[in-house]
């Protein structure tokens, strides 16, 4: 989690990394097996909306890793309502939603993302290994120690289950008027 989004982007800029995609919104729908298959298994199966659709899998983390890595197929989909009656028709329901608006950044190999969720801003980088990662992490003013290998969704659900919360979703619209510190997520603030 980051105080301060604009300025690590402007750092960024200034390590020459280049603008993959303008900040954007993003809507995610996780589906799953009503018996919760996938989610069991530590996979996962999205459905994004930003300025096109995407359908992504992602197998199971490797365990143990310094940074989280797993397999990870995505491709893009003509029609978003179209996928989603698709994977409904095959079993699959909505399990989870979530919300953010996303600008993306390359640094050579790595690509950097600039998040902002409804309970907070974050970095995520992604690139060959956990040397490169932490280099650019270093450059960017980032502590090292304050990373998260969490899902998103899993900050999400430990926040619910730590304030005793039902929420419908991760959505702007159910966390407007939430004050939420990185220690309600168990986590540190990643920058100064």
């Amino acid at each position: 989690m980051v105080r301060d989004l604009p300025r690590l982007e402007t750092r960024l800029r200034g390590m020459g990394a280049v603008l993959d995609a303008e900040r954007v919104f993003e809507a995610n729908l996780r589906f799953d097996t009503p018996a919760r298959d996938l989610t069991r298994e530590r996979r996962a199966l999205r459905l994004r909306q930003d300025s096109r659709a995407r359908l992504t899998y992602k197998g199971p983390a490797q365990p143990g890793a310094e940074v989280t890595s797993r397999q990870e197929i995505e491709f893009e989909v003509s029609d978003f309502a179209a996928a989603r009656r698709l994977l409904n028709a095959l079993g699959y329901e909505v399990s989870a939603m979530y919300e953010k608006y996303r600008a993306s950044y390359y640094l050579g190999e790595l690509e950097i993302v600039l998040d902002e969720l409804p309970y907070g801003s974050f970095v995520e980088i992604e690139g060959p290994g956990a040397d490169a990662i932490r280099a650019v992490a270093e450059q960017l003013g980032l502590r090292w120690e304050t990373r998260s290998g969490d899902s998103y969704l899993g900050l999400f659900e430990s926040y619910c289950a730590s304030h005793n919360l039902r929420l419908a979703g991760l959505s702007f619209e159910v966390f407007a008027g939430l004050a939420v510190t990185p220690a309600d997520l168990g986590l540190e603030y990643a920058d100064s």
